[in-house]
């Protein structure tokens, strides 16, 4: 899915054109592999005060649809580019209408990994559903209210390895949560 830098200045067609052939709307689609469901929803597009993620009345609508039939025992895997939760809305971490996507999310044990390749890592649990934020893969960012505004964190460049990272997700049939590792790249 696209970050904001990817629908800058002609609102996401280059990255259609090349990355979403086979998607909806702005580019969010979904998959099932191995006995998990896969969505990738776009908040960038529309963004919103203060930066915030926006995912739109059709988007919504597909996402709900998508949903509609399937059992709460599916393990769930959201990606977006900005967190569905407003992690720290001051900074535009968070979606204006996320909201209202976790309620059609609510009867599931899912995770939501945003791929967002600047952040900190945060997690949340919320019921049933375990929100994780993925290791910055390009500039890291510091923690949030930690500093006076969002940008990237300034480190020796002997160090940087220790700020990036990557994160996997594994899961395995007949467990109810999915095992999520964070690691730097040093």
């Amino acid at each position: 899915m696209p970050g904001e830098h990817d629908v800058t200045g002609d609102n996401g067609k280059s990255y259609l054109d090349r990355f979403g052939k086979k998607t909806k709307g702005a580019g969010w689609y979904s998959f099932d592999h191995n006995g998990v469901h896969f969505i990738g929803l776009v908040n960038v597009v529309d963004i919103q005060q203060n930066g915030l993620g926006a995912l739109g009345a059709n988007q919504l609508a597909w996402l709900q649809a998508d949903l509609k039939d399937r059992s709460s025992e599916t393990p769930i895997v959201i990606f977006a580019h900005i967190p569905l939760w407003m992690v720290y809305p001051e900074w535009g971490w968070g979606t204006d209408d996320g909201a209202q996507a976790l309620t059609y999310l609510k009867r599931f044990g899912s995770v939501h990994r945003p791929q967002w390749s600047h952040s900190s890592v945060v997690k949340k649990v919320e019921g049933r559903m375990t929100f994780h934020t993925a290791m910055s893969t390009a500039f890291p960012q510091p923690e949030p209210g930690k500093a006076p505004k969002p940008g990237p964190k300034k480190v020796d460049a002997g160090k940087l390895n220790d700020y990036l990272g990557i994160t996997d997700v594994n899961y395995v049939e007949g467990r109810s949560s999915l095992a999520v590792v964070d690691s730097t790249l040093s």
